[in-house]
């Protein structure tokens, strides 16, 4: 009798301490390699998650790609098969048009404008038109300044882009950029750069320096020039099928998670930028800066860009982003 009263009493005090919660898993889908700026963010992110949920939320990062490219694994977030990733906004213009006023060429000068902007009004406006689309928008983190490397020459003039095959991505404001510069568009998916660049089917690509180290793309090309002709943010996105299932509070805790890794990842893509650009030059890519005086030629040479994708994002919204830049 008495043995079978401790039976129960132990079973009860286990009932007691046992979890009230089930774990939630999820798919993070990583583009960049794990030691990228993007890598690095997530895996902050993750560990954030892992922390404020007591475990509660657990999320598996895949890193490299393993889970396709961008516009791939932004369609399986609609379709609710993978929970989370963090594109390039260039991604989402497809879908939702005002993204494109992001990849204006040469909006931002420096990255406290772009913080301005993407942290601000703007960002939480363009953040809205999301949910209806099948996604939610929890930050805005950094690529960076997207700087020309190529097989052929420095880009030190406009003139230099012309007749260059430059590697675009999908959306068609950055392959119109690319022809108002002088220079040819080929559009191809990140996994697939390298070995383009390597065999010569493209002469050149723009990303940040840090995106060029991360891919090795120093090993291709010959010469980096700080071009800083275009901004890239990322955005940490939620499948909202998966968002929708969690409850209120661990909405904020994945909420809180991406606005606190946004600080450190920002930072690591600044330190990356620099140190990146260092170990290319060491490495014996050549490195050119452009002067002002071009840098404003070039400026000049894409404003027909910004008129022709004015209309699609919205008058209004380039008006309000131009006075926040002023």
């Amino acid at each position: 009798m008495k043995l079978h009263k401790s039976l129960l009493l132990g079973v009860f005090a286990l009932t007691l301490s046992a979890p009230s919660w089930a774990v939630v898993t999820g798919k993070f889908a990583v583009t960049l390699p794990e030691k990228s700026h993007q890598g690095q963010g997530v895996a902050k992110f993750v560990e954030l998650v892992k922390a404020k949920s007591n475990g509660e939320i657990d999320i598996k990062p895949y890193y490299g790609g393993a889970l396709g490219d961008d516009v791939k694994v932004t369609a399986a977030l609609q379709g609710g098969t993978v929970e989370f990733t963090v594109p390039q906004t260039s991604t989402l213009t497809g879908m939702v048009k005002p993204y494109e006023i992001l990849d204006f060429p040469f909006l931002f000068k420096n990255s406290e404008q772009a913080e301005k902007v993407l942290d601000g009004p703007t960002g939480r406006k363009l953040m809205e038109l999301l949910p209806q689309h099948g996604l939610v928008g929890l930050a805005y983190w950094e690529n960076g300044f997207f700087n020309a490397t190529n097989s052929k020459h420095p880009i030190a003039r406009l003139e230099d882009f012309k007749g260059l095959k430059f590697r675009s991505i999908q959306a068609r404001i950055t392959q119109e950029t690319i022809k108002a510069l002088g220079a040819n568009p080929v559009p191809l998916a990140v996994p697939e750069l390298y070995t383009a660049l390597e065999t010569r089917t493209i002469d050149g690509q723009g990303t940040p320096n840090a995106v060029i180290a991360a891919l090795k793309l120093y090993e291709v090309q010959k010469y980096l020039s700080i071009t800083r002709h275009s901004y890239g943010a990322f955005i940490p996105l939620v499948s909202k099928k998966f968002w929708d299932k969690l409850t209120p509070a661990q909405q904020q805790i994945v909420k809180d998670a991406a606005v606190e890794a946004r600080s450190y990842q920002r930072q690591v893509a600044r330190e990356q930028s620099v140190s990146a650009q260092k170990m290319m030059a060491d490495r014996g890519m050549q490195v050119n800066e452009v002067s002002d005086a071009e840098y404003a030629r070039m400026r000049a040479a894409v404003q027909p860009v910004w008129d022709m994708f004015s209309a699609d994002v919205g008058v209004d919204l380039v008006k309000e982003v131009q006075a926040q830049l002023k």
